[in-house]
């Protein structure tokens, strides 16, 4: 098959036309306009929605809207990942503070912290991508320079993917799994579940890419209590965020009172059809009075056992 050719700005709005989407005449410069800040490939994803089934699209969609719909899932998008910053930053603390504890500053190269599936020499290999990438860092050259490159697991944690992070835990003994999701209010298979979708949102976020009437790859498991049924729209990977969310009672400000807020500002163009919205979701991300609370005291006795462990204050140790 041969490669389409590069086509003009004047001449994507012929090719937007042609399948159906409207724009005025009045609306032309303002599209170039546009087209010029998002290249056509990616604005074309959000014509998906309005796809017959037996080809062609719907009548009577102006371009307007698919632009709100994108704008929409820009600021979304921008949303769900400072609440991912929150739950990543909270897991790299349980999980370097459990492991330092019990096993040690360094624990995290020996194997016999990790469950038979555990691959050492793969792990070790991703250590070393971690340091090599951030080799320039005053973090890196201070331990290389002072410690002969031994990197705490408080310190090279922080270098870790949200995917690493998974994995690490993934592959953790059943015991210290156990220890870790009890901390979190949860089990191991439901954590285990929701780290594997945390990678995935967490990736599709940080390159900026499509959320609205996009299929995940996983579904995540759901608490035997919960109302919802499981799938792969987006909806489902948000209340894993609401599952792994380390402030439950300050969930709802600074998550769901913006989400609806912005849904109220674009309810005329999206669809929360498109998004896997069921009728009542906002009752469903909420947490109910029946749902767990934190209390950061309550899991105190699961490191007591761990034995005494006082990192370095300075922040580059």
């Amino acid at each position: 098959m041969q490669l389409k050719e590069p086509t003009s700005y004047e001449k994507q709005i012929v090719l937007i036309r042609k399948k159906g989407f409207l724009i005025s005449r009045q609306e032309e410069s303002e599209c170039i306009q546009f087209l010029k800040r998002v290249n056509y490939y990616r604005i074309s994803a959000y014509f998906l929605p309005f796809r017959r089934k037996e080809g062609g699209y719907l009548s009577n969609i102006t371009f307007s809207r698919i632009q709100k719909i994108y704008e929409f899932d820009s600021r979304l998008r921008g949303l769900i990942f400072s609440t991912i910053e929150d739950i990543e930053i909270n897991i790299r603390a349980k999980l370097a503070y459990f492991a330092a504890h019990k096993y040690g500053a360094l624990g995290y190269l020996n194997e016999d912290m990790f469950s038979d599936r555990h691959n050492s020499m793969r792990f070790r290999e991703k250590i070393r991508s971690c340091i090599e990438e951030n080799a320039s860092t005053l973090v890196v050259k201070h331990h290389k320079e002072n410690y002969d490159g031994q990197f705490p697991i408080w310190v090279i944690i922080e270098f870790f993917s949200v995917g690493m992070l998974s994995y690490f835990y993934k592959d953790m003994l059943a015991e210290d799994k156990k220890a870790i999701a009890a901390d979190m209010d949860t089990v191991p298979k439901l954590l285990e579940s929701w780290l594997r979708c945390l990678t995935d949102l967490r990736n599709k976020c940080a390159h900026y890419s499509r959320l609205y009437y996009w299929i995940f790859p996983a579904m995540p498991a759901i608490p035997k209590n919960s109302m919802v049924h499981a799938d792969r729209t987006l909806f489902t990977q948000l209340l894993v965020l609401k599952y792994l969310y380390p402030e439950p009672d300050k969930w709802e400000s600074r998550f769901v009172i913006p989400l609806k807020a912005m849904i109220e500002e674009y309810e005329k163009d999206i669809s929360l059809h498109h998004i896997g919205f069921p009728v009542e979701w906002e009752s469903l991300l909420c947490f109910s009075k029946n749902e767990r609370t934190v209390n950061q005291t309550e899991n105190a006795s699961l490191w007591k056992a761990a034995g005494s462990f006082h990192p370095r204050i300075r922040q580059l140790d």
